[in-house]
């Protein structure tokens, strides 16, 4: 049977709350991922896959090898596999490109599909408002601060993003067992920038986001649809594109 569907999927943040259930997340999405082998075309991996990763020179974040290992596994049988860096993994820079043939993206890309324009990215820092976010990406993203976190021994370096990391709001919300909250379409900072992109570019027909954690699909208007994928901390949800629907489905395991 021959390829068919697009997947599309976010948020894993591998790492929280503990190792354990880290670990559990991970064998899962393993699974998942050996399941959609025999039809996948292509595999869109929206952001934070780790929520903390830094690439020195020669040293990665230790661990993650079951999931690494398959992703080579799918790359090395033809499937294209793509990266948009998110807020907690920008700092990926080269080694998964070279080591296993993953497509490494940071700012927004608009994509024919099938037939269909997707406007993907992963989504933090888009849209009106969060200007204290905004400040602090552009403090990550400054290549001599890049620098500089790189001259940390990797011990050093890895023990404080670990630290911060599991200590976040996000892990103390995966710890506790809760969701973000509810979605409001009107205040939502992702709606509206699909919106005023849909202004700009009138031909998209999916705007695919991850970062927020809510797996949700809306209307922006009779032509374009606003696309959530939520997470592998709450949801377990995927996006699938099979050149004529985009629809978001939930793993079971």
């Amino acid at each position: 049977m021959g390829r068919k569907n697009i997947y599309f999927v976010s948020d894993f943040h591998l790492g929280i709350p503990d190792h354990a259930h880290s670990l559990e997340r991970e064998k899962l999405l393993v699974k998942w991922l050996e399941k959609i082998r025999h039809d996948a075309e292509e595999i869109f991996l929206m952001g934070d896959v780790f929520d903390f990763w830094f690439e020195y020179k020669n040293v990665v974040p230790k661990g993650f090898v079951r999931l690494l290992g398959k992703l080579a596994e799918l790359t090395d049988a033809g499937i294209s596999i793509h990266l948009f860096r998110g807020n907690h993994d920008l700092w990926a820079f080269d080694y998964l490109e070279k080591e296993i043939g993953i497509q490494l993206y940071r700012k927004p890309v608009i994509r024919n599909i099938m037939g269909k324009t997707f406007y993907l990215a992963h989504g933090d820092g888009l849209g009106p408002g969060d200007k204290s976010y905004k400040f602090l990406k552009t403090i990550f993203e400054f290549r001599p601060n890049q620098f500089m976190f790189q001259w940390l021994h990797p011990d050093v370096g890895a023990w404080m993003g670990n630290y911060f990391s599991r200590r976040s709001r996000l892990a103390k919300m995966s710890r506790a067992g809760k969701e973000e909250p509810f979605f409001d379409k009107e205040k939502e900072m992702l709606f509206n920038h699909a919106r005023n992109m849909h202004e700009q570019f009138p031909d998209v027909d999916y705007f695919v986001f991850g970062h927020r954690h809510m797996p949700i699909v809306t209307n922006i208007d009779d032509n374009a649809q606003l696309v959530i994928l939520g997470d592998w901390i709450s949801h377990f949800s995927y996006g699938i594109f099979d050149g004529n629907k985009f629809r978001l489905e939930r793993y079971e395991g």
